[in-house]
């Protein structure tokens, strides 16, 4: 029994490392960004974040808000652009363009940014300001399943086509564009590769996934890619050989009258790097125990984590995209929550 005890007792520290030890950043929320939007705006549920080359957040609004809470203002639009003070410097939206169930954003190395929304069957290119469509793949209500809806079924084709796609990622180094096709368990389950035209190269379908929620590439020209359910990162190489896994468990804080833990959005949804040349750290959304994780990138382990669920500033609701900007301020969305917040480093 001392035994039993004493694994317990080290099981419930772990993964956690004084912070001393690692060179792990801290990190505290800023209450005061974003400033007030303008216009009564109401938020709906945040699909992603992303971050530009000058330090500007773009905020993913999703366009499901109650109707009720209309009462009290007007639907803010889907593209909402803020700067590091958190002022409002551009929004934007074309319904008939974008699918309403935004998912994620990316910008590329020309500062176009690129859009996933699930399910839509399309990813899309626009200009910094959302001004012009550049560039589509696949076409907007058109599956890649048996019928071409919905609610057929998934066919993982070898095409540039898609059902619920997730995340996207352009390597700078050929232009390259990744897609994460596979946010349903009714969908997709790949990653899809396609060249600058849009032409079809290759795919691979991860091995014990789900879903395929979330993809980034590195640095170190790796594929990290979230095993939301499976509550691991899987790593890969550009052609889709497996690499390794890291892991990022978690724990029910109250025990499940049946003994079994029960998922609440998964502890792998989205990831982020730091802006270090070496990319140290991998800040990943822990959805089931409503905290960001910070994970030593090569190691993979967790030495630190922030946040809790609440509503309270620095706490989350349902948190679903992260993204850092240059100086390793972390913005978090949350779906739920339908807000974004902003965490900067500690002073230590």
């Amino acid at each position: 029994m001392k035994t039993l005890a004493l694994a317990m007792a080290v099981l419930a520290a772990w993964p956690s490392v004084p912070l001393a030890q690692t060179g792990a950043p801290r990190y505290q929320v800023d209450p005061s960004w974003p400033k007030p939007l303008p216009d009564r705006w109401v938020l709906s549920g945040l699909g992603g974040v992303c971050v530009d080359a000058q330090d500007h957040v773009l905020v993913l609004n999703r366009q499901d808000v109650l109707e009720g809470d209309l009462n009290a203002g007007r639907l803010a639009p889907s593209i909402i652009e803020l700067d590091a003070a958190g002022n409002l410097v551009n929004s934007w939206g074309d319904p008939a363009l974008l699918d309403p169930r935004l998912h994620s954003c990316f910008f590329d190395n020309d500062n176009a940014v690129w859009i996933a929304s699930s399910p839509s069957g399309m990813v899309q290119r626009y200009s910094h300001d959302g001004s012009r469509l550049l560039f589509q793949i696949g076409k907007k209500g058109v599956f890649d399943s048996s019928d071409g809806t919905a609610r057929g079924k998934a066919l993982n084709s070898d095409a540039a086509r898609f059902f619920m796609p997730s995340s996207i990622f352009v390597d700078p180094q050929n232009g390259d564009v990744y897609v994460s096709d596979g946010e349903s368990a009714n969908g997709n389950r790949r990653i899809a590769v396609m060249d600058k035209t849009g032409a079809f190269l290759r795919q691979w379908q991860p091995d014990g996934m789900v879903t395929v929620h979330c993809m980034t590439i590195g640095k170190d020209g790796l594929v990290y890619v979230c095993n939301r359910e499976g509550s691991r990162i899987q790593v890969y190489d550009k052609k889709g050989a497996f690499l390794k896994n890291i892991d990022v468990p978690w724990k029910s804080y109250t025990a499940p009258r049946d003994g079994t833990p029960k998922e609440s959005g998964g502890s792998a949804v989205a990831l982020a790097f730091s802006p270090d040349a070496g990319q140290r750290w991998m800040y990943v959304i822990n959805q089931n125990n409503s905290q960001v994780e910070i994970i030593e990138r090569q190691t993979g382990r967790i030495v630190s984590s922030f946040g809790r669920v609440g509503h309270s500033p620095g706490e989350f609701d349902q948190p679903h995209g992260i993204a850092v900007d240059s100086k390793g301020n972390v913005y978090v969305a949350e779906n739920r929550g339908k807000r974004v917040q902003k965490f900067v480093i500690a002073s230590q």
